[in-house]
């Protein structure tokens, strides 16, 4: 098996899928890392808890994962 990762950014990027070789715009999922978690338990502890929720919210506090809309391959992740 043949892993190419490619390098991405926050927004949706055209490219070349390495697996299905069409030109396409990568799908992005946000996924909430450890420090989305972090942020949120911050925001609990100095500001009040309706502010939890917040991080969860943005996008610039969770990572982008790049997919192919065609085949679904994995294509690389954007850590913010």
């Amino acid at each position: 098996m043949n892993v190419n990762i490619v390098a991405v950014g926050p927004k949706p990027t055209q490219i070349v899928c390495p697996s299905c070789q069409a030109t396409i715009v990568t799908r992005v999922d946000h996924k909430s890392t450890t420090k989305t978690h972090i942020i949120a338990l911050v925001l609990c502890l100095f500001l009040c808890w309706p502010c939890v929720c917040v991080p969860y919210c943005m996008d610039s506090c969770q990572n982008a994962d790049h997919y192919c809309p065609n085949c679904n391959s994995y294509l690389g992740t954007y850590q913010h």
